[in-house]
């Protein structure tokens, strides 16, 4: 299935120059959205995890599928400020400004193997703060799911360590 046929582009946004890739129009058809996670829920059953992690908020979008269809935990992680417990947090750079992320402190056991979903890696900062916070609690992050990679942006080059799946690519 071309993927791509059902994200819609949007010029400069969220500024000029930008083109940005909106999956809320391929969620809103239900088989496209249901083939695109069960493209990705393939990948993460062969990576033997025991929990996936999503950042706020897309990778909601894309973990909690995931992880119902494989009966695995779903650990949110939030903007700082957002969780109710208490957390370890990680700062991180976006392509349009610093943000800081958290996650609860019992989230993940030591040793657990993690599987970190997002719908997007552009620069890879976000997915960067994640595998930080996943390692400081004790996790092995054992893959990466992403709905579109940016391969403009490099954001795999400081992630050449972990198995990264991609289901559409934009160059």
């Amino acid at each position: 299935m071309d993927f791509k046929e059902h994200i819609t582009i949007i010029e400069d946004y969220p500024k000029e120059g930008v083109r940005f890739k909106d999956i809320t129009t391929l969620m809103q058809n239900g088989p496209v959205y249901k083939k695109a996670i069960d493209d990705m829920t393939a990948f993460a059953a062969n990576q033997e995890i025991d929990v996936v992690v999503g950042p706020e908020a897309r990778g909601f979008v894309v973990g909690c599928p995931i992880a119902y269809s494989l009966e695995k935990a779903f650990v949110p992680v939030r903007k700082k400020g957002k969780l109710p417990r208490e957390t370890v947090d990680a700062d991180y750079g976006l392509e349009y400004g610093e943000s800081s992320l958290s996650i609860h402190k019992d989230a993940i056991l030591p040793g657990q193997n993690v599987l970190i979903t997002d719908d997007l890696l552009a620069t890879g900062g976000t997915v960067e703060a994640t595998v930080k916070l996943v390692e400081e609690l004790g996790g092995h992050v054992a893959g990466m799911a992403f709905m579109i990679e940016l391969l403009y942006l490099n954001g795999r080059k400081n992630l050449s360590q972990y198995d990264i799946f991609s289901l559409v690519n934009f160059e």
